[in-house]
């Protein structure tokens, strides 16, 4: 966390007293929330950033939590009591979750959630294999930065598996960055940006720079989603009716949901005065492919992957609705260049016509 000020624009204050004075933004959101004013930590960084293979997913009859929801299931497979996802973020109850999705075109899955080892994998025990770095955040998370490093070249899942379980105790861990597939630069620095107008007001910056010598393509897609807490037919407190996310106008989408106000997310295309492309699914277990059960829907938890890696149109919902929803980019970045995608986040009643107008900025500045 940053004290100096100017530094973080959402410290600044109209004075040249402390950032941590009374009068200071922050301080004053503090204040809110606390005296239950305004709820400013209602939106924050509480999406986990692994929910496969742990107890609160395990119903195994042996406690086996490794193997019983792996990391290769968790893109076909709905969570019941948690959400994962990579730089996101997702109100105080886990409802509705915003993350990024990426591919470098050579990857054998999309890039949805942090890959690691389970306790039997690594001869260390449990241990995530990526880089990624939390940079900043206020205590209200009015404000939060953090950066995930993609290679450009294949991700080498398999190799960290094999090597680590190779190794004993005594060895040191097999590191993603000894592959060497951040050799030469050829990876890529995406960053999420987090900042808040207002409580249920979130302006989302991606910004994505190649870090190589020379243009690469990379696939983007801002990701939002319900948590699935319709389909188990359960009557404690947390259930719900179906939540819905339906396009409403030219890269914007409405959602609706039994104990969450409507909000609506802005979704900025690549190019000026381009529409972003909207795919549409359902946060839903793809029966079919993990157990060979028929399922009551087409559209699941892995379409989008499905979508981009094995170019499956039929997989993403052509009726424009659904429980999870994303902006497809595909970028091609010159070596040494970045590209920025814009994402607003707003509840309905306050959404703006122009959500990415010269406010929007000046949020950021």
């Amino acid at each position: 966390m940053t004290t100096r000020p100017g530094k973080n624009p959402l410290l600044r204050s109209s004075t040249k007293t402390s950032v941590w004075s009374q009068s200071s933004p922050e301080v004053v959101r503090l204040k809110e929330d606390q005296e239950r004013k305004q709820n400013w930590k209602r939106w924050g960084p509480y999406l986990s950033e692994r929910q496969w293979g742990t107890v609160r997913e395990d119903y195994s009859a042996d406690g086996g939590c490794w193997d019983y929801f792996t990391h290769d299931q968790a893109r076909s497979r709905a969570y019941r009591w948690g959400e994962d996802g990579l730089l996101g973020i997702t109100d105080r109850e886990c409802r509705l979750c915003f993350g990024l999705a990426l591919w470098n075109g050579k990857d054998a899955i999309l890039k949805e959630r942090l890959f690691g080892l389970t306790g039997p994998e690594g001869n260390h025990g449990e241990d995530v294999k990526e880089c990624y770095y939390y940079l900043d955040s206020l205590p209200t998370h009015s404000y939060m930065k953090a950066m995930y490093k993609y290679p450009q070249n294949e991700y080498p899942y398999q190799w960290l598996v094999e090597e680590n379980r190779r190794r004993t105790v005594h060895d040191l861990e097999f590191e993603l960055c000894d592959t060497g597939v951040f050799d030469e630069g050829k990876y890529w620095d995406v960053t999420a940006e987090y900042a808040k107008n207002a409580p249920n007001d979130v302006l989302i910056k991606v910004t994505i720079s190649n870090r190589g010598s020379e243009a690469a393509t990379i696939h983007v897609l801002p990701t939002l989603w319900f948590r699935n807490t319709w389909i188990w037919g359960c009557t404690h407190e947390g259930c719900t009716m179906k939540a819905r996310i339906g396009q409403d106008g030219e890269g914007r989408v409405r959602t609706r949901h039994d104990t969450l106000e409507e909000f609506v997310c802005d979704f900025e295309g690549s190019e000026e005065g381009k529409e972003a492309v909207l795919l549409f699914t359902e946060n839903e277990t793809n029966s079919e492919k993990l157990y060979g059960a028929s399922q009551y829907t087409p559209y699941t938890k892995d379409a989008f992957h499905r979508y981009v890696i094995n170019g499956e149109g039929e997989a993403v919902s052509p009726k424009k609705k659904g429980t999870k929803v994303a902006a497809h980019h595909v970028l091609e970045i010159q070596g040494g260049e970045e590209r920025v995608l814009r994402v607003r986040l707003t509840i309905a009643k306050d959404a703006s016509e122009k959500p990415f107008g010269e406010d929007f900025e000046k949020i950021f500045e």
